[in-house]
């Protein structure tokens, strides 16, 4: 298991907050499951190239701006 705590899971869980979205909606938009979205968040999951684009047009963003920290 992957495990770790960064800054792009803090700004997942945060970003998911201000746009008032639950797990599950997220995970819908995405079209995984929420465990996997939950997962994704909590740092229990590498977040892929693909899946990493998705999640930056969900909220509307590009994703150097919740990911770069990551790739640092």
């Amino acid at each position: 298991m992957v495990k770790s705590s960064t800054k792009v899971n803090f700004k997942l869980q945060n970003l998911r907050k201000e746009h008032n979205m639950s797990y599950e909606a997220v995970a819908k938009e995405l079209g995984i499951c929420k465990a996997y979205y939950w997962q994704l968040e909590n740092g229990n999951r590498r977040v892929y190239y693909d899946l990493a684009l998705k999640i930056a047009k969900v909220f509307q963003l590009k994703p150097d701006d919740i990911f770069y920290d990551y790739y640092k």
